[in-house]
């Protein structure tokens, strides 16, 4: 009698969940993001909910939260109603980084979300201020030996910070680290002269680039990017098997209803497949890397064990 009635409870919520599905969405939905506008994330997030909203006829809010690296954005998301109403744009900093990152971290980057699919890959771009005098990595090197922590990088991101921490253990170099809430609000003091250098991704840094505002040495991705034809990669440039990246996907609070993470999946790869998405995806240099809530799964734990070696590697201590 017990397992009859479990089993008729089971169909019950199966129904009820299908059936929010299908109404889904009833209301205004917010993704809420952990960078400042102007980011990458920002840009993705907002282009994703306009399609949804071309889909839907709902509009889709983007509530930017900066600060701990993405935490406070976390903290925010994970403590919401798993109803498909609050979702998470975020990255590898966030989902992956973090933890190796941060003491005590405010929430559990598996626990607390369901993972709805990633949505993009990107790499980013060694910049430094017109007056460093340096050309190109190797210079820039040389540059750092001769007056060891007197550069200084900046950083909004666990990505930003982990590929300049990174070059310095591949270079024995050492460069003071100024940290920020955001990377815009860092390529802002980058561009002023108050830092030195940054690797950052290319959405923040290329308008800077292209107005002669900042300086590329070197792109952190295996190939160059087309969108830099005439920089050369940082491993070309003598750092071998150097290489930084990161990757966007789309989260909602852990307990939302499986048939709600698939009409999100689902309306999410539409947004994906739109002319006007794919062209400011290619604009910023990334790819396109659309997947299911498992293949997310699946890549976040694999993402971080690599991150966790990475960090460690790097000698980066938790704070």
């Amino acid at each position: 009698m017990q397992i009859r009635y479990l089993a008729a409870m089971a169909v019950s919520v199966l129904a009820c969940g299908m059936a929010g599905a299908q109404s889904y969405p009833a209301k205004p939905v917010t993704i809420v993001i952990g960078s400042s506008p102007g980011s990458t994330t920002d840009g993705l997030a907002r282009a994703i909910g306009a399609q949804i909203t071309s889909q839907t006829g709902q509009p889709v809010i983007v509530d930017s939260r900066p600060g701990a690296f993405g935490g406070i954005a976390a903290q925010l998301v994970a403590r919401s109603a798993p109803d498909g109403y609050t979702l998470f744009m975020t990255t590898n900093t966030t989902q992956a980084a973090n933890p190796h990152l941060v003491k005590n971290l405010p929430y559990n980057p598996i626990k607390d979300f369901a993972p709805i699919g990633q949505v993009v890959q990107g790499y980013m771009v060694m910049v430094v201020n017109p007056n460093v005098k340096a050309a190109n990595v190797p210079e820039f090197i040389a540059l750092a030996k001769k007056e060891p922590d007197k550069l200084t990088f900046g950083s909004g991101s666990s990505s930003a910070r982990v590929a300049s921490e990174q070059f310095q253990h591949m270079t024995g170099t050492k460069l003071t680290y100024v940290p920020y809430k955001a990377n815009p609000a860092a390529v802002i003091d980058l561009v002023a002269g108050q830092t030195d250098v940054m690797i950052v991704d290319l959405t923040t840094s290329l308008p800077q680039i292209k107005a002669g505002k900042l300086r590329a040495l070197g792109v952190s991705s295996p190939q160059r990017s087309p969108l830099l034809p005439n920089v050369p990669t940082i491993a070309e440039q003598g750092v071998k098997g150097y290489e930084s990246g990161y990757w966007n996907g789309l989260y909602a609070p852990a307990g939302t209803p499986a048939p709600i993470i698939n009409r999100l999946n689902a309306l999410m790869r539409n947004a994906m497949a739109t002319e006007s998405i794919r062209h400011f995806v290619m604009e910023n240099g990334m790819e396109v890397k659309v997947s299911s809530p498992e293949e997310l799964a699946r890549f976040q734990l694999a993402e971080l064990a690599r991150w966790g070696s990475i960090i460690k590697t790097a000698g980066i201590q938790p704070e």
